[in-house]
C-alpha cells in the first residue's frame, strides 16, 4: 500500500526544487532498479505490484497494485516497479583521461544516453553546465539504464573548469577538422553543445581544437546530428585512435 504522504512525496519528486530539497529520486524498471540495489546509491523504499526484490530489507519493500503504481509513476505505462533512492554526497573529479563536457544540454533522454555511452566508452567524469539538465530528473535516471552508478557526474561552472583545465579542449563544429583525419590523444576535454545553438561564444572561445564530423550525403542538406548521435560517434573515434 502507498500512502497519501508517499504519493505526495514521491511526485513530487519530479521536480528538481523538491529532489534537492528532499535529497532523493526515483527510478522505475526492473533493470534500473536493480543496477541501482548492487550499486553504492542507497535505498529508501522499493514499490513492486510482483513477489520480488526478495533480497530487499522488509522494512522498505512495500506490495502495491498497478493502480498504486499509476499515482506514484512518470511513464506514461508504468513498469511494475518504482524505487526512491537517496542522492549521494558528490565525488571528487579526477581530471585524468578523456572528459567529456555539456555545455546547455536540455533534453533528458540526451543526457541519458550520453551517460550510457560514457559509460560504454570508459569515461569517467562527465562534466556538465550549470544550465544542463539535472542527472536525477525521472527520464535521464531512465535512459541511463544504470549506468547512472559508473559514471561520475559533475555540475559546475563550465567556463570556469576550461579556463583552468591544463589539457587540450576540443569542440565540435560544422567548420572544424575533419575527426577521421585527426590524431587524438588519449587525454582531453571534448565539449559537446547545446541541441539548437550548439556551443555558447563563451566557451567557443576556449576551446582550443575545433573538429568535426563530416557529411556524406550527396545534398548535404542535413544541418546536424543529435547530440548523443554525434557523442557516440566522437567518443568511438577518440578511443579507436
Amino acid at each position: 500500500m502507498v500512502s497519501k504522504n508517499q504519493i505526495k512525496l514521491i511526485t513530487s519528486l519530479q521536480q528538481k526544487k523538491y529532489r534537492k530539497q528532499e535529497q532523493l529520486f526515483f527510478a522505475e524498471g526492473v533493470k534500473v532498479v536493480q543496477e541501482l540495489l548492487h550499486s553504492n546509491f542507497e535505498l529508501q523504499e522499493l514499490f513492486t505490484t510482483k513477489q520480488d526484490f526478495l533480497s530487499v530489507s522488509k522494512d522498505k519493500l512495500h506490495a502495491i497494485s498497478e493502480a498504486e503504481l499509476k499515482k506514484i509513476s512518470a511513464l506514461a505505462t508504468p513498469n511494475s516497479c518504482l524505487a526512491v533512492f537517496k542522492i549521494p554526497k558528490a565525488k571528487e573529479m579526477k581530471e585524468s583521461g578523456l572528459i567529456l563536457a555539456l555545455d546547455d544540454v536540455r533534453d533528458p533522454g540526451n543526457l541519458g544516453t550520453i551517460i550510457r555511452l560514457c559509460d560504454w566508452f570508459g569515461i569517467e567524469t562527465l562534466f556538465c553546465s550549470e544550465e544542463t539538465v539535472d542527472i536525477y530528473n525521472p527520464k535521464v535516471v531512465q535512459a541511463t539504464m544504470g549506468s547512472i552508478s559508473r559514471v561520475n557526474v559533475v555540475y559546475g561552472d563550465l567556463e570556469n573548469f576550461l579556463i583552468k583545465t591544463k589539457v587540450t579542449v576540443f569542440g565540435t563544429f560544422m567548420d572544424g577538422k575533419n575527426i577521421y583525419q585527426e590524431s587524438l590523444p588519449n587525454d582531453g576535454v571534448i565539449v559537446m553543445g547545446n541541441e539548437a545553438n550548439g556551443i555558447s561564444e563563451a566557451v567557443e572561445k576556449l576551446v582550443t581544437d575545433r573538429i568535426a564530423i563530416p557529411r556524406f550525403g550527396d545534398l548535404q542538406i542535413t544541418e546536424s546530428l543529435n547530440v548523443a548521435t554525434a557523442t557516440a560517434i566522437i567518443l568511438s573515434e577518440f578511443k579507436r585512435n
